[in-house]
């Protein structure tokens, strides 16, 4: 009968050959005590997978590694900002590639607003409605005026695109800037007065990037910028293109508007403030030339002097 103990073999008493003892299972629990979870394939040496990983990690440390890039160096896979809306409007306008254009949801709309999302939808751009912290975390502090559009990193054209285009060449060189708002006010005045592109050096140098575009107002988009290995090879290589190189220094032998050089093909170097031209690229350049000024004024900012030098080159064509 069920639960009836006085049955016989109901229970077992601890003489008897059965007894009430702790079953193999337990026994076993106690051998894998602190053994931990079995390891990957890949981790244990005996295993096959164990043999390829290894292989693939030495085929792999053979390869050549990717150089390591600075913050001033934006031309990885990741994708670039152009902020504000004049920048922005100017990109779209001009059927710039990108990904997607952030606009702030509580935006106080104007003419440029309006235009800017009509032209993100016509081209086919992921439109989306973000907060002012979020605009301003993507922005890095920059003033974004609400908008913010993705683009893929800038593509740098080659030193002797420059002289492929309209004449004659006009091509801005920059010596040592590394303020990004320089050369964004120095595209922004190259476009101004018409000339063929801006070079700069590939290291130690300002890129295109968003502080850059920010500053240009637009004109990073219709103003090609080369990438010179070596600047002094490039400045070298106009000259044999049959281009004039004339280079601004407050020590110049002429005043920039008294030069004879400025009506042909033309490459105007100018330096970092405070550096000036470095020596290589000095010995490089047909004429230097400077820009008087008052004799209590130390030196202009390098995007003032290269806007004056534009302008007086644009003058000597007539």
């Amino acid at each position: 009968m069920a639960g009836n103990s006085k049955r016989r073999g109901a229970t077992r008493t601890a003489g008897s050959k059965k007894g009430a003892l702790k079953g193999t299972g337990g026994h076993g629990r106690k051998a894998l005590e602190g053994k931990g979870p079995t390891p990957k394939a890949e981790d244990r040496p005996n295993h096959k997978a164990y043999k390829a990983k290894r292989r693939a990690e030495s085929e792999a440390a053979k390869r050549p590694q990717p150089r390591r890039t600075t913050p001033r160096d934006r031309t990885s896979g990741s994708l670039e900002l152009v902020i504000g809306r004049n920048s922005v409007l100017e990109a779209l306008r001009m059927g710039m590639a990108a990904e997607r254009l952030s606009v702030f949801t509580r935006i106080d709309a104007d003419d440029r607003v309006t235009e800017i999302v009509s032209l993100a939808v016509e081209h086919g751009l992921e439109v989306r409605e973000v907060t002012k912290a979020t605009l301003d975390a993507m922005g890095g502090g920059s003033p974004h005026q609400g908008v913010a559009l993705e683009v893929p990193p800038y593509a740098y054209a080659e030193p002797e695109d420059l002289l492929d285009g309209r004449a004659p060449v006009r091509i801005v060189a920059l010596d040592g800037i590394q303020d990004p708002r320089n050369l964004g006010a120095i595209m922004r005045s190259a476009a101004a007065f018409g000339a063929t592109g801006v070079v700069i050096p590939e290291r130690r140098a300002a890129g295109v990037t968003v502080a850059a575009w920010k500053v240009s107002a637009g004109a990073a988009s219709r103003v090609p910028v080369a990438r010179a290995t070596n600047l002094t090879r490039a400045i070298e290589g106009y000259k044999k293109a049959g281009c004039f190189v004339v280079g601004l220094d407050a020590d110049g032998d002429v005043e920039v508007g008294r030069s004879e050089l400025l009506d042909g093909p033309l490459v105007i170097v100018t330096g970092a403030e405070g550096a000036g031209l470095s020596r290589l690229v000095r010995e490089a350049c047909d004429q230097i030339v400077s820009i008087p000024i008052a004799g209590d004024t130390e030196s202009l900012n390098a995007s003032v002097a290269a806007s004056i030098a534009l302008y007086e080159a644009r003058k000597a064509l007539g």
